[in-house]
């Protein structure tokens, strides 16, 4: 079954280029930063953002079945709050199922849906609102996931709704045009159908901007990863994927595109640094693809739902040994921002469970009795590492005190009274096949074949045991470099999932002041509704002379380090007939922390984020040359 399902990765996942080398396993690992080294501002990517969909029914029938219980949404406004970027599933199928019972309908609207991005408005963030279902009539069979076949009546709803969150009430809101279209359990429809369906909501929105004079983003195709189509399609021929195609039509009709947007379900947290046919990443691909159609390049990529994923879709890593899942969430966002991905939302707010279908997921970082929909919810492990991410520097330190390693890595950042540091040690439990599936669409066709021939039969397992002679296999040269380098990372991820990693931390910088430090840590001693408190550190701190720590990280662990500035003592004059005491001798006083995690960093309006509704995204084509060509695992 595994490697039937490595079979699966290599032929429809994304590639890799191989990342460096890990440091030899008895050397300590030594992180080395100055502060006075240029810094950027934090990058959006690294924001504590996230789906808010959850549960997936109510006891209350006006609460949307696509949204988490209040008890998640209050706790994550409470200690985050909504400042940052956040998508909601919005049915249009079951709000129309409502349509005899008004007050009933009403509430769902205006209690449930337009209450959480009214919220986030005035918090001055971002929902990205995933238009999906259509309405009973409105398709061609009697499906919430049907393809709209009565594109005029779907049109105005659509409108409609547009026409109310973003015109007259002005919610900070990008529409994205469905949800997972490629994926037969979400849309029932061929691509014709899809993108017929992006242009008639597209030319609403259009409609919309001319009557109202403000620009609405509007945005897709969300497929299940970058690369796929509502046909079969892998990633040995991406001009053939959705976004590919939406990319065209939009160009060819003249409709709006003000982002692109796909999901990415992965235990590999080098997922976005994938090698192409073409030789370059997914995200340098898809913005010549924009260039190429005289689209702004520079559009938001966003991969609007990701988790830790593997061979099963219920797996304890997400569960009862979430912190697993939690160690893996800043290594995946630290190469998204490499990889130059803009946005991201994790998915999800809260587990599945309890519902009519039977659903059950554990992708959440809040969860509950999952056979009792109306249970009260709990906080994983794993939520704690969002609240680390609250507690990031206004800015990034891009590339200070880079070493190679394979599953150690730092984010170091400042604000004006503190920086942060977060360094976390994740090891893929799949990190070998994840490697092979990377870089297999490096070998040409026949080389190709060989090596999937080994994958599927028996030798595969003996290879990363070390009971196969790699040096005897059948295959090309950078075939068994690749086997060897599969070798070599199994070894690694046996022996540091159960060993602990140190690394050196030394920290330089031209400052006066003195500092304190506290301390963060998530690892396997808790799994669930674990105390975020701080551990408090060295006192004292001063970087005149430098600093230097070496910590211990067990393996899936994450830890966060703030350094506090220490307020200033005013200066006294002497008492008559007393010495002044010497200037060294005079210390700041003591504060007690960190920056609350419970209290959500001021956020300035000018550090809101940078795209808004009423902010134009792609400059729309007066002339229109002649048309050109170039996994959902929940």
């Amino acid at each position: 079954m595994r490697y039937i399902f490595l079979l699966f990765f290599i032929i429809s996942a994304v590639f890799l280029n191989s990342p460096l080398l890990a440091q030899n396993s008895t050397e300590e690992l030594e992180y080395s930063l100055d502060l006075n080294s240029p810094a950027v501002a934090l990058p959006k990517v690294y924001g504590p953002n996230i789906d808010l969909s959850g549960r997936g029914v109510h006891r209350d029938i006006t609460m949307p079945r696509t949204l988490s219980s209040k008890d998640s949404l209050d706790n994550w406004q409470q200690d985050l709050g909504f400042a940052h970027l956040y998508r909601i599933q919005y049915n249009l199928w079951e709000i129309q199922q409502l349509a005899k019972d008004k007050p009933t309908q009403e509430k769902i609207l205006n209690d449930h849906y337009e209450e959480i991005i009214k919220k986030i408005s005035d918090s001055g963030g971002t929902v990205i609102l995933d238009l999906f279902g259509t309405p009973n009539g409105l398709g061609r069979v009697l499906d919430e996931n049907s393809a709209p076949h009565n594109l005029k009546d779907y049109k105005e709803i659509v409108k409609n709704t547009i026409r109310k969150l973003s015109c007259e009430k002005r919610y900070n809101i990008w529409y994205e045009v469905w949800n997972a279209p490629d994926q037969a359990d979400f849309f029932l429809g061929e691509r014709s159908e899809y993108l017929n369906l992006y242009r008639i909501v597209g030319e609403a929105v259009k409609e919309l901007r001319q009557e109202f004079k403000m620009h609405i983003p509007l945005g897709g195709p969300s497929v299940s990863s970058w690369f796929r189509n509502i046909e079969p399609n892998n990633i040995l021929s991406p001009e053939h994927s959705l976004i590919y195609e939406l990319i065209k039509y939009c160009y060819s009709y003249r409709l709006p595109l003000d982002f692109i947007s796909w999901h990415a379900y992965s235990s590999d947290p080098y997922e976005e640094k994938q090698s192409t046919i073409y030789n370059k990443p997914p995200a340098q691909l898809i913005r010549e693809w924009l260039s190429y159609f005289r689209f702004d390049n520079n559009i938001p990529l966003v991969i609007d739902e990701w988790n830790f994923d593997g061979p099963a879709n219920i797996l304890s890593e997400r569960g009862k040994n979430s912190y697993i899942s939690a160690s893996y969430i800043p290594s995946r966002m630290k190469n998204m921002y490499e990889a130059k991905i803009d946005y991201q939302t994790y998915f999800c707010l809260e587990d599945f469970g309890g519902n009519k279908a039977e659903v059950k997921r554990n992708l959440g970082v809040f969860s509950f009795d999952l056979s009792h929909s109306d249970s009260k919810s709990y906080a994983k492990a794993n939520y704690n590492v969002f609240k680390m991410l609250n507690l990031l520097g206004d800015e990034l330190f891009p590339g200070t005190g880079v070493f190679n390693d394979e599953f150690v890595g730092v984010i170091a950042t400042k604000s004006p009274d503190y920086f942060a540091l977060l360094i976390y040690n994740y090891i893929d439990p799949y990190g070998p096949t994840n490697y092979l599936s990377r870089n297999i669409v490096k070998l040409n066709g026949s080389e190709r074949k060989a090596v999937l021939n080994i994958i599927k039969s028996d030798r595969m397992e003996k290879i990363l045991s070390g009971n196969q002679d790699i040096a005897s296999l059948r295959v090309a040269p950078k075939a068994k470099t690749m086997f060897n380098r599969a070798l070599e990372l199994s070894n690694q991820v046996k022996k540091f999932s159960k060993e602990n990693r140190k690394i050196k931390i030394s920290i330089k910088g031209l400052f006066k002041d003195f500092y304190v430090l506290s301390k963060y840590t998530i690892d396997s001693n808790c799994s669930r509704d674990c105390q975020f408190k701080s551990i408090q550190g060295k006192d004292d701190i001063d970087f005149r002379q430098g600093y230097s720590e070496t910590i211990e990280l067990s393996p899936y662990s994450v830890q966060l380090l703030v350094f506090k500035k220490k307020p200033h003592v005013p200066e006294t004059s002497p008492v008559p007939g007393e010495e002044a005491r010497p200037e060294t001798a005079a210390q700041p006083e003591a504060v007690s922390s960190a920056p609350s995690p419970q209290k959500q960093p001021e956020i300035k309006s000018e550090e809101k984020p940078a795209i808004k509704a009423d902010m134009p995204l792609v400059e729309e084509k007066k002339e229109l040359p002649k048309e050109e060509k170039s996994g959902e695992n929940r």
